[in-house]
């Protein structure tokens, strides 16, 4: 059964999806504060959408992307990760684990609804709507690069050495 806004296939590779929405983003170098998603967006960027902190599958896809945080800054990423939480658990997390990347509270989904990666979900019996356990490879423009629609919490990292190995270089940047 369809349920209305959910997605059976996610946004390809190409399209520019409307990322205006307002967030709260916490970085460890600028804080809390509230901004327009496509802000964020200052170059190509890794987007990591997990449910919530402080569970063991999303704080597994969490170590995984601090793992591999600077070897992509290297490669000329920066990264993303989105989830429900709200902005102060967010700031906890992210200070807590001193995580060098920036951190995005979206507790109404918008960027699943921009990326057309809502899903229905089940837990113990439960069903729910949520967001695709998913990341998207985006360019400053906001045009998706590259999209995994399945993240594996262990090997998050792998995943992602693996789809930016796979993108053509920049014009003007060698190796990237």
């Amino acid at each position: 059964m369809e349920h209305a806004g959910l997605s059976s296939t996610m946004i390809k590779t190409g399209t520019k999806p409307d990322f205006s929405f307002s967030i709260h983003a916490w970085s460890e170098a600028g804080g809390s504060r509230e901004t327009s998603f496509s802000a964020l967006l200052e170059g190509r960027t890794v987007v990591s959408v997990y449910m919530k902190g402080g569970t063991p599958g999303c704080d597994r896809q969490i170590e995984s992307l601090r793992e591999c945080a600077d070897e992509l800054e290297r490669a000329d990423f920066a990264i993303i990760a989105v989830s429900r939480d709200g902005a102060a658990a967010q700031a906890r997390q992210g200070e807590k684990k001193k995580l060098p990347f920036t951190l995005v509270s979206d507790p109404g989904d918008l960027f699943a609804r921009a990326t057309d990666s809502l899903v229905e979900k089940s837990m113990y019996g439960r069903k729910f709507t949520g967001p695709a356990r998913a990341a998207y490879v985006l360019e400053a423009d906001g045009r998706v690069l590259a999209v995994v629609p399945k993240v594996d919490t262990a090997d998050h990292a792998a995943q992602l050495r693996e789809v930016i190995a796979g993108l053509p270089a920049r014009k003007g940047k060698a190796g990237a």
